[in-house]
C-alpha cells in the first residue's frame, strides 16, 4: 500500500517517497497538447494547484520515465526539454509588507530562476527589469513560465494601507509576461482569487481561463469514482466492521461536495482525506482548520453580509467573476475560496443562475464556528459548547433550559463585539442552527416566506422566529403564514416560538413559546 502524505508537492520527491498519486495527468495532456497556450485557473487552498504545477514542470523537462504507468506516458507528445521559469509565492509571508520588500522577494525569486538555468541576471533594483533580464538571456528558446499562488502578495497585505501601491508593482512584473508572449512555449498561472482581467491582469487578457471549464473541473481533487478506485483498501480498514456502504456515505457527506462547474461532478478534498485516512477514518475538521480565515469573517460582518439569504436564492454567474481588493464582494471571495460551491442551477433571463451552500459538513460546520466566533467574541470551544447545550435541551424538551441557555449566552457577549444591526443577529441565528445540524435536524426555509429556524428531534418539531427591539410579531408571524402546516401530518409534537432581541445591549429581551394544538387548526 503506498504512502498517504499531504505536505509534499512535489512531483518528483513524491515518487521517490512512494507516495499515492491519484492519475490527472490527462488534463495536463489536453492543456500542453495544443502548443503554445496560455491559462489561468484559480482554485480554494490545499488543492492540488502546487503538485499540479511541479508535475507540468517535470513534463516540460522532459522527464518521460518519472511518468510511467501514468495517462500522459503513452500519449502522443515530443518530450522536448524547454528552460522552465518557475515563480513560486508560495513562501511569501506578510512581513514583506512595503513595496520595497516586495521587490525584493520579486528579484530573489527571479534570481532563483536564473541560478537554475544557469544564466546571469544582473539587475537587482527592479523586479520587472529583472523578469525581462531573465527572458532575454533565454532568447534564442522557447520558454515555459509557471506561476504559483500568484496571488498571495496581496492576500497577505489585503488589508495593508498601501496594498494599491504593492498592487501596482505586481502589475508592472506580470506585464512581463504578455511583453514576451512570443517567447512563450506555455504560460500556467494559479492562485486561489480570480483578480484576472481586472487590472492586475489586464494586460494578460489573452489567458485562457480555465476555472469554471467543463473540462478541467475535475482536474483537481477526487471524484467518487477515483475514491473508491485509490483507496477501496483504506476505506475498508477504516471501516471495520461498520456497514460499509453506510461508511462510505457518511465520508462523502463530510469531504465531498466540491463542485467547479455546473455540469460536473463534485469532488473531494485531497488535503482532508489524505488526514482523514492518516487519523484511522476519524471524522473531524481537517481541511479547514489548515488557515483561519480571519479576514473573511471581518469582511463578512463588515458588509453585512446575509449568508443565508444567498443560500436560499439563485445568484447570477457575475458571482464567480474576479474582484478588486478595493471593492470585494463577501459572496465572490467565499466562492473562490471554496467556503461555497454550486449546488444546483435554474435558467432565468437566458443566462444560468446559482444555487450555493457549503460543500460539505466539515466546511458547513467549521465555517459556522468561526462566523459564531467572529460575532460574538466566544471562543470556537465555548461557541460549540453553547450549540451542543441547545440541542441538548431540545432533545430533553426543556425548554426553561433553553431559556435560560440563550439569556446567559447573549448577555456574556462582551459590548464592544456588537455592531448595532439586524444583520448581526441573523448571522448569530444563522451560524446557531447550522452548528445545530451537528447534532440534530435543523433548517430555515418555508415555502411561505422565510422561518427563521426550524429543528426536528425523534419527539418534537420546534419552529422559530425572531424580532429586533420591542417587535412583538414573531409568535403571531408564524400563525398567520401557518409555518407549521408542512409538519401537521407528522405525529410529532409542534412548539412555537417568539424571540425578542435588543440590538443596542445584545439581550434577549422577550420570549414566547407555545405548543401546538392541531385541534384548533
Amino acid at each position: 500500500m503506498k504512502k498517504l502524505t499531504n505536505y509534499v508537492f512535489d512531483f518528483e520527491k513524491l515518487l521517490q517517497d512512494d507516495c499515492l498519486y491519484v492519475d490527472k495527468t490527462e488534463y495536463i495532456w489536453n492543456l500542453i497538447s495544443a502548443g503554445s497556450a496560455g491559462y489561468f485557473l484559480s482554485r480554494p487552498r490545499r488543492f492540488g494547484k502546487s503538485l499540479t504545477v511541479s508535475i507540468l514542470k517535470a513534463v516540460f523537462e522532459g522527464k518521460k520515465e518519472l511518468f510511467k504507468g501514468l495517462a500522459i506516458y503513452d500519449k502522443p507528445y515530443d518530450w522536448k526539454p524547454y528552460p522552465v521559469i518557475l515563480l513560486s509565492f508560495g513562501d511569501f509571508t506578510p512581513n514583506c509588507n512595503t513595496v520595497e520588500k516586495v521587490n525584493r522577494y520579486l528579484v530573489k525569486k527571479i534570481m532563483e530562476s536564473a541560478a537554475w538555468l544557469g544564466v546571469t541576471v544582473s539587475t537587482m533594483d527592479e523586479p520587472s527589469f529583472a523578469f525581462a533580464e531573465l527572458l532575454d538571456q533565454l532568447k534564442e528558446q522557447q520558454v515555459v513560465i509557471l506561476v504559483d499562488e500568484y496571488d498571495k502578495p496581496i492576500l497577505d497585505n489585503i488589508k495593508n494601507d498601501n496594498i494599491s501601491e504593492i498592487q501596482r508593482t505586481l502589475k508592472g512584473f506580470y506585464s512581463i509576461l504578455k511583453a514576451r508572449n512570443a517567447q512563450e512555449r506555455f504560460l500556467f498561472v494559479t492562485g486561489v482569487s480570480k483578480f484576472c482581467h481586472v487590472s492586475l491582469f489586464s494586460d494578460l487578457n489573452n489567458l485562457t481561463d480555465i476555472t469554471m471549464d467543463a473540462r478541467y473541473a475535475t482536474m483537481f481533487g477526487y471524484t467518487q469514482e477515483e475514491l473508491e478506485a485509490n483507496f477501496s483498501d483504506r476505506i475498508l480498514a477504516c471501516a471495520g466492521d461498520k456497514d460499509l456502504d453506510s461508511f462510505k456515505a457518511k465520508i462523502k457527506e463530510w469531504y465531498n461536495g466540491f463542485r467547479f462547474h455546473k455540469n460536473a461532478k463534485t469532488v473531494y478534498n485531497p488535503v482532508s482525506l489524505a488526514q482523514f485516512f492518516d487519523n484511522s477514518g476519524e471524522f473531524k475538521n481537517y481541511w479547514f482548520a489548515t488557515g483561519t480565515p480571519s479576514f473573511l469573517m471581518e469582511l463578512i460582518k463588515e458588509k453585512d453580509f446575509d449568508i443565508q439569504e444567498n443560500l436560499q436564492e439563485s445568484v447570477p454567474e457575475i458571482a464567480f467573476s474576479a474582484f478588486e481588493v478595493d471593492d470585494i464582494d463577501p459572496l465572490t471571495l467565499l466562492l473562490q475560496t471554496g467556503y461555497l460551491t454550486i449546488k444546483d442551477t435554474e435558467e432565468k433571463f437566458d443566462t444560468t443562475w446559482y444555487f450555493l451552500d457549503f460543500p460539505n459538513k466539515e466546511v458547513a460546520n467549521a465555517f459556522s464556528a468561526y462566523i459564531l466566533n467572529s460575532y460574538t467574541g466566544k471562543t470556537q470551544t465555548g461557541s460549540v459548547k453553547f450549540v451542543a447545550e441547545i440541542a441538548t435541551s431540545l432533545l430533553k424538551n426543556d425548554l426553561k433550559r433553553l431559556r435560560k441557555i440563550m439569556e446567559v449566552f447573549f448577555a456574556s457577549i462582551p459590548y464592544p463585539v456588537h455592531k448595532k444591526n439586524e444583520a448581526t443577529f441573523q448571522g448569530i441565528f444563522f451560524s446557531i442552527f447550522r452548528l445545530l445540524g451537528c447534532y440534530i435536524e435543523a433548517e430555515s426555509m418555508t415555502n411561505d416566506g422565510r422561518i427563521d429556524a426550524v429543528v426536528q428531534t425523534p419527539k418534537a418539531i420546534y419552529l422559530f422566529e425572531f424580532k429586533m427591539d420591542n417587535d412583538p410579531t414573531a409568535l403571531a408571524q408564524i400563525k398567520a403564514k401557518e409555518y407549521f402546516q408542512k409538519y401537521l401530518l407528522d405525529k410529532r409534537d409542534i412548539y412555537i416560538f417568539g424571540v425578542n432581541f435588543d440590538t443596542d445591549k445584545g439581550n434577549l429581551i422577550g420570549w414566547e413559546e407555545e405548543k401546538l394544538q392541531r385541534d384548533n387548526i
